[in-house]
């Protein structure tokens, strides 16, 4: 009688790190340092792509080889540790040259992937927007394009001794099925994927005009942009839903929230902004998967504050904050007005939380001090929303009496969600309103055409 056998779901993955002992490095801490947090991190990655970790091995080298980049003596160190550990997958945490990915696969006899194949497969799965899954896709091909290789025997090769010219066609004693007109399936291959990328390219373009023209009608409410960013799994989804009441994913994995999310919010001015949930940064972030999440990134380069939400009960604070001051120095907003927040407050001891509070108070380089919250507990919102009040730009507001149509019901709208309603009545057809409200919506909004008293 047959049994029913449970298919595992995860993938069993060993993780390779390689450091280099003349690589620059921080006084005071071995060699490899920064490389073995990198590799702890890929351990993350890992798990948020479904893996299930085998075991991880780290090499300190004096150079990269060529062929396979930890040598041939570490390739059948690597090749007895995943047949020990039965791993079929072997995931790399720098990124391998086509050859060497190519080389050790051969050694191996298992799969192979490096750090940016990884990455991709997560934006793979969480892309949820046209464009992002778009972007991934295209980010997908340019990687694949230059590892595509003539082997298989899905390939129409030349073979057998004897064959013919170049094009294969009248070959002699070649073996019999395997004559043919050379990788004529490779070239094939290589063409669909430029087709696709230059139809990719299109199609991205057309979603940029798309999107271009939603935020002209977004720009057309004067309402400023407040963007959340900051390393990846540091809480900015628990905090934008802490703060806009919203229900985006919060996950412990790496990349949960890769598409833009925003949300009207009120501060306690009574001013309304805009708040945008956006994707994790993360160190060595290859450089062709900045695009793949462009969507999420324009919402930062747009706003008028950002702010920096840091996990305070990181070992490595510093250091993914510097990774993150670089991030946004590469997209030109380094001297966007910046608040810094120092997320998961809950987590710490009475003793951790004295001496946060005197670093504070006293900050080393003389910026802001940073504001102390917890996502989960709400404790320091109220502070935050102030904060965040008193960093946006201030605005002149004038003090307007209108007498608008009642069919001017979008106006309406947009005087009672974006200015102070002090006192309304309906007269007949007209609704009689004493207002005060942003000079740049009052203009925006004409309403010096229904100004019965007031000026601008």
């Amino acid at each position: 009688m047959k049994t029913t056998q449970a298919i595992p779901s995860t993938e069993r993955a060993l993780l390779i790190g390689v450091a280099w002992k003349r690589s620059p490095r921080i006084p005071g801490r071995p060699a490899g340092t920064p490389e073995r947090e990198s590799l702890a991190e890929l351990v993350e990655l890992a798990r948020s792509a479904g893996a299930e970790i085998a075991g991880t091995i780290f090499q300190l080298r004096d150079k990269a080889d060529p062929a396979t980049l930890v040598g041939r003596g570490k390739l059948d160190a690597i090749l007895a540790e995943a047949n020990a550990k039965d791993a079929p997958l072997i995931i790399f945490d720098s990124d391998l040259s086509p050859v060497q990915q190519r080389n050790i696969e051969e050694h191996t006899a298992r799969r192979v992937i490096d750090r940016t194949q990884l990455i991709l497969d997560i934006f793979a799965r969480h892309a949820r927007s046209r464009e992002g899954q778009l972007q991934v896709e295209l980010a997908q091909l340019n990687y694949m394009l230059p590892r595509l290789t003539g082997k298989g025997t899905a390939l129409s090769r030349q073979g057998g001794k004897g064959a013919g010219g170049a094009g294969g066609a009248g070959g002699g004693g070649g073996r019999i099925g395997v004559r043919g007109p050379g990788e004529k399936k490779l070239e094939t291959d290589r063409r669909r994927i430029r087709d696709r990328v230059a139809k990719i390219d299109k199609s991205i373009e057309d979603v940029r005009k798309q999107r271009a023209q939603r935020r002209q009608a977004r720009n057309s409410v004067p309402l400023g942009t407040i963007a959340l960013v900051g390393y990846t799994n540091a809480g900015k989804s628990t905090l934008f839903n802490a703060l806009s009441r919203a229900e985006v994913l919060v996950s412990s994995r790496m990349f949960a929230t890769l598409d833009p999310t925003v949300r009207a919010l009120r501060l306690p001015s009574g001013r309304r902004v805009l708040l945008s949930d956006t994707v994790g940064f993360i160190r060595a972030l290859p450089k062709g998967l900045m695009n793949a999440f462009r969507a999420t990134l324009e919402e930062v380069q747009e706003a008028a504050v950002i702010v920096h939400v840091s996990d305070v009960h990181s070992s490595h604070q510093q250091e993914l904050d510097e990774a993150v001051g670089k991030i946004l120095g590469d997209l030109g907003v380094g001297g966007r007005p910046t608040l810094h927040v120092w997320n998961k407050m809950d987590l710490l001891s009475a003793e951790e939380r004295m001496d946060l509070q005197k670093s504070i108070s006293h900050p080393a380089d003389g910026a802001a001090p940073a504001v102390m919250v917890s996502a989960m507990t709400g404790e320091g919102l109220d502070e935050l929303l102030k904060r965040m009040d008193a960093a946006l730009p201030e605005e002149p507001v004038v003090k307007l009496s209108l007498r608008l149509p009642l069919i001017e019901g979008r106006t309406l709208a947009l005087v009672h969600a974006l200015g102070h309603v002090l006192h309304s009545e309906v007269d007949d057809s007209h609704m009689l309103l004493d207002a005060e409200v942003p000079v740049s919506m009052a203009r925006r909004l004409k309403l010096q055409n229904y100004a019965v008293r007031g000026t601008f």
